[in-house]
C-alpha cells in the first residue's frame, strides 16, 4: 500500500511539474502560425490598400485593391493585375514595383470572395460577374482602357474580361493561366459545392506548402514562398474560417464548370501567353483516375496548343519554371512582361 501511495504521489508530482513547464516554455510552431481576419486583416500589403464599395446581387460588397502611380515618367498606360485562386493582389509585389518603375499605373484588385474583399454568404460566382465587378472598379477610378495581366485563375478571368470588353482592353497577358483545357470533358470527376467545402475546411499550411511545391514549383521551394502560404492558411484558420471555406468552394465550382477554353479563338485583342513549362496544375487532378491524371496539366504542351488557338498570340516560355514564374524568377519575368506590354 505504501509503495502504491508513493508511486501515485510521484506521478502527480510529475504531472504538475510537466504542466508548469508547459506554461512557461515557448509556444509550439503550430501556435506561432499567423491568423488573419475574414478580409485578411493583419496581413501587410506592399502598397496602401483601398476599398471600392458597390452593390451586386442585392447586397453591398467591397473590393480591396491597390492603385499604384508610376515612380518613373508616366507613359499614360494602366495595367490591371488579376491574381490566381491561391494568390492575392499582394503576390504581384515585384511586378508592381517593376511596372511602376517603367512608367505604368498599376491596379491590383482582390476579387470578391478573395483576400481583402467581401466573402458573401450567398453569391452566384461567374467569370462574367467578376469581370463586371472589375470593370466597375476601373470606371470608378476613371480608367477607360487598360492592359490586363492574369495569372492562374486570374488568367481565366482576364480572358473573360477581354472577351467582354475588347474595346477597353489594349493588351491581354496570360501568365500560366488555368483553363487551357477542359478538365471535366477530359474525364476529371465533378465535385459538388458541399464536397469542395469539406475539402476547403481542412486546408492547412502544411497541405498548401506540399501541394504548391509538388504542383507549382516542380519540387523546389524557396523560403520567400512561405509568406504566401501563411497568407492563405492564416486567412482560412482565422475567425472567418467557415465563410472563407464556403466562398472558396463556390469559386472552385465556378472554375471547374465555366471553361473559357472553347472561346480562345474568339479573342480580338493582342495576346501574350507567358508559360512556365514545368507547371502541372490541373483542377481535380487529386481525384482523377490515373489514366486521366496522366494526360492533364502538361503546360509545356498546353501553352503551345492554346497559342495556336488565339489569333496572333505570342508565346513566351520559361523553361523549367513552374506555375508562378513571376515569383520564381521575378527579374527575368518582369523584364519580359514589360517587353510584351510594349509590343501591343
Amino acid at each position: 500500500m505504501r509503495l502504491m501511495k508513493s508511486i501515485l504521489t510521484l506521478a502527480i508530482a510529475c504531472t504538475v511539474s510537466s504542466l508548469a513547464r508547459a506554461a512557461t516554455e515557448p509556444a509550439t510552431d503550430a501556435a506561432k502560425e499567423p491568423t488573419y481576419g475574414q478580409e485578411l486583416q493583419g496581413f501587410e500589403y506592399p502598397y496602401p490598400l483601398k476599398h471600392f464599395t458597390f452593390d451586386s446581387q442585392g447586397q453591398s460588397l467591397q473590393m480591396g485593391y491597390m492603385d499604384v502611380a508610376p515612380t518613373a515618367r508616366a507613359n499614360g498606360r494602366t495595367v490591371v493585375l488579376m491574381h490566381g485562386k491561391n494568390f492575392c493582389g499582394a503576390t504581384w509585389d515585384t511586378s508592381i514595383n517593376a511596372l511602376s518603375a517603367a512608367g505604368y499605373r498599376v491596379v491590383a484588385p482582390d476579387q470578391i470572395g478573395f483576400c481583402t474583399s467581401t466573402k458573401p454568404a450567398h453569391y452566384q460566382y461567374s467569370f462574367q460577374q467578376l469581370s463586371e465587378n472589375t470593370h466597375a472598379l476601373l470606371k470608378h477610378l476613371g480608367i477607360d482602357k487598360t492592359s490586363v495581366v492574369g495569372h492562374s485563375t486570374g488568367g481565366m478571368l482576364a480572358t473573360r474580361y477581354a472577351l467582354s470588353y475588347p474595346q477597353e482592353t489594349e493588351k491581354l497577358v496570360l501568365v500560366n493561366p488555368i483553363g487551357l483545357e477542359d478538365w471535366k470533358a477530359l474525364g476529371v470527376p465533378w465535385r459538388s459545392v458541399d464536397q469542395w467545402y469539406q475539402r476547403e475546411l481542412k486546408l492547412s499550411a502544411e497541405g498548401v506548402r506540399k501541394y504548391e511545391q509538388n504542383t507549382y514549383y516542380a519540387g523546389r521551394w524557396k523560403p520567400e514562398y512561405d509568406r504566401w502560404v501563411d497568407m492563405l492558411a492564416g486567412l482560412n484558420r482565422g475567425p472567418g474560417h467557415r465563410l472563407v471555406a464556403w466562398n472558396s468552394a463556390l469559386i472552385y465550382d465556378m472554375i471547374f464548370t465555366q471553361p473559357v477554353f472553347y472561346e480562345f479563338p474568339n479573342l480580338k485583342v493582342p495576346t501574350s501567353l507567358m508559360i512556365g513549362d514545368a507547371d502541372t496544375t490541373a483542377i481535380g487532378s487529386d481525384i482523377a483516375p490515373p489514366e486521366v491524371k496522366a494526360r492533364i496539366g502538361h503546360y509545356a504542351v498546353l501553352g503551345k496548343q492554346v497559342a495556336n488557338m488565339i489569333p496572333g498570340a505570342h508565346l513566351v516560355e520559361f523553361p523549367g519554371k513552374g506555375h508562378a514564374p513571376q515569383m520564381e524568377d521575378p527579374v527575368d519575368f518582369n523584364q519580359k512582361l514589360i517587353g510584351e506590354l510594349v509590343q501591343r
